[in-house]
């Protein structure tokens, strides 16, 4: 073992403690069928502040093997372009998953772009004040010869913002050990410009407009609640 990674290591740790775990107490209870069902068209507002839909234009489309890969992970999805009063534009772009398993855990965007061909710089940790908190996010630029596309997302397991693939497992023990299957929401905003820093701060003022449209329970299951909120 003296040769392993430590980050093999840590995740062979990790598989094993979960393997135990679930093996003391296999989770049945399912976050999805708790409280009122998720229902993307109504949770996010076609219309806020300055932002409306743009109906014309339609966020490009996944090829079908993705789509196949896709679907076998989320049980909704949703695509969105907004327009603003100054002529800007944010694709909106959200997943809705009822059950965050091994095999069933999110599709990151930047697995997701490369499947289509998109050039992916290094991914990128940030964090913004979204609704009174700060909430972890990852950046990242994905290109594809003319097209420069910013992208700022993350992802919750359960109640609980996640980025990395050892932060989604380690939420996902957290709930197993309270016999609870969590559900997961991947929210991801982008936008077409040369200037990513113009982009990220667009896609900011974009979503804490969004989040303040919102009820205060859909709010909570798009970023979790905060350290102090936790309810596991």
């Amino acid at each position: 073992m003296r040769g392993m990674p430590r980050r093999a290591l840590v995740i062979g740790l990790l598989m094993l403690a979960f393997a135990a775990a679930t093996f003391a107490l296999k989770p049945t209870r399912k976050m999805s069928e708790q409280g009122t069902p998720v229902a993307l068209e109504q949770m996010f507002p076609r219309t806020f502040g300055p932002w409306k839909v743009d109906p014309s234009i339609v966020p490009i489309s996944v090829s079908p093997d993705v789509q196949a890969r896709l679907d076998k992970i989320y049980n909704q999805t949703l695509a969105r372009t907004y327009i603003n009063t100054r002529g800007e534009r944010i694709m909106l772009s959200i997943a809705y998953g009822g059950e965050q398993s091994d095999g069933l855990r999110a599709h990151r965007p930047e697995v997701c772009y490369a499947n289509q061909g998109f050039q992916v710089s290094a991914v990128l940790a940030a964090v913004i004040d979204l609704a009174a908190r700060e909430v972890p996010v990852a950046r990242l630029v994905a290109q594809n010869g003319p097209r420069n596309e910013p992208v700022t997302y993350w992802m919750t397991v359960g109640e609980q913002v996640v980025l990395t693939g050892l932060q989604q497992k380690l939420a996902q023990i957290r709930y197993g050990l309270t016999g609870t299957i969590p559900d997961g929401l991947l929210f991801r905003v982008s936008s077409i410009g040369a200037d990513a820093r113009d982009a990220y701060r667009l896609q900011d003022e974009f979503t804490r407009s969004l989040l303040a449209a919102m009820s205060p329970s859909d709010r909570t299951r798009v970023i979790g609640v905060g350290p102090g909120d936790t309810r596991l």
